[in-house]
């Protein structure tokens, strides 16, 4: 028992339904966090040999990852059923498909490309309220807007393993001690500063961005001398639930936008296990998270594995780049200050 994270649930939650459920899942984060910690010493690296159904190279950790947030899913009395990244299709509780409430879904290790380089990845998780407690879960339940989400959050396993969990209102950061398994409190009514100079983009991309993203770019990089009048810093992880906690801890934003390297695509990022539970936690901490036009919130989705573009962050920020996507006119990008690129001198 946490005892510290179940009080914070009691308190803000809303219900003790809520409670155990996200307790669940901390409890199955306890388990992973061990499981990274120790991977190399127990054979936890490197590919499964598998794929999931993205058809993305699943890593050995993945696949145990997955297998340990499904028990503890199937083990609360709460949960009717629950859905995964790894997984191609939502799965029906075996215990409480009848008498559970909420429907989980989950990202159970975010950024698993970095885990032989040992950078910090996590899990994602958003919770969901069963349109009809009393019968089992059908597949369009799951497909719910990110609004109507009651708790999200995420794990991240770093030189610390700190959890965030958002419910409506409210977001905290929750901090194992390895000594006693206990998630102790560490940062309460978080919120996400509004202004900030750091931003964080996939810099090999700037060839394929749309025009609102590359003036926006464009501009930070262009620092003082640019018509921001101010410079910025550039990180980029690989691993958004750690950008995402540098931005809950620090401010900043976060860019995976829609671009034109497979034009195909609407986006990078999965709506369900990834950008509607942090768009969910910015949101309770006063921050914004936006397709690049529209609230990440009110998409509807239409398929469980459903992609879309993320940017998420501080709002003054977030709100920039919205109104550059919605002002046609002004889309004449680089040409502004005589940037070619980022990596050419803003006066060249």
């Amino acid at each position: 028992m946490s005892d510290e994270l179940k009080d914070w649930l009691d308190r803000h939650g809303g219900d003790s339904g809520l409670t155990e459920t996200v307790l669940a899942i901390a409890g199955g984060c306890q388990l992973i966090a061990e499981a990274t910690r120790q991977g190399p010493l127990i054979g936890l690296v490197g590919s499964a040999g598998s794929s999931n159904v993205q058809g993305e190279t699943q890593q050995r950790l993945d696949v145990y990852t997955n297998e340990l947030l499904s028990t503890a899913m199937e083990g609360c009395r709460s949960v009717a059923g629950y859905a995964s990244e790894e997984l191609e299709e939502a799965i029906v509780s075996a215990r409480h498909s009848s008498d559970g409430w909420h429907l989980v879904l989950f990202d159970p290790l975010d950024g698993s490309s970095n885990i032989d380089a040992n950078i910090s990845i996590g899990t994602i998780f958003s919770v969901l309220p069963h349109p009809e407690p009393g019968r089992e879960p059908a597949a369009d339940d799951f497909l719910q807007a990110g609004r109507n989400q009651l708790a999200a959050g995420y794990a991240v396993y770093g030189p610390a393993t700190a959890l965030v969990v958002a419910v409506a209102g409210r977001a905290a950061s929750f901090t194992l001690n390895p000594a006693d398994g206990e998630w102790v409190l560490t940062r309460d009514e978080i919120r996400v500063p509004t202004a900030t100079r750091e931003f964080a983009i996939n810099a090999s991309n700037e060839r394929f961005w749309e025009a609102p993203v590359q003036r926006y770019v464009a501009e930070c990089v262009a620092g003082v001398e640019g018509p921001r009048s101010r410079d910025f810093n550039m990180r980029w992880v690989a691993s958004m639930v750690a950008e995402a906690h540098r931005i809950i801890t620090r401010g900043g934003v976060f860019l995976y936008p829609r671009d034109n390297k497979e034009p195909r695509k609407a986006g990078r990022l999965r709506l369900m296990y990834e950008a509607n539970p942090v768009a969910f936690v910015m949101a309770q901490a006063g921050a914004h998270a936006v397709t690049g036009c529209h609230p990440i919130l009110d998409v509807k989705p239409d398929g469980l594995h459903q992609r879309v573009p993320l940017i998420f962050g501080s709002a003054e920020e977030v709100a920039r780049i919205v109104d550059y996507h919605a002002d046609t006119s002004a889309n004449v990008s680089l040409q502004l200050f005589k940037t070619r690129s980022l990596y050419v001198n803003a006066h060249a």
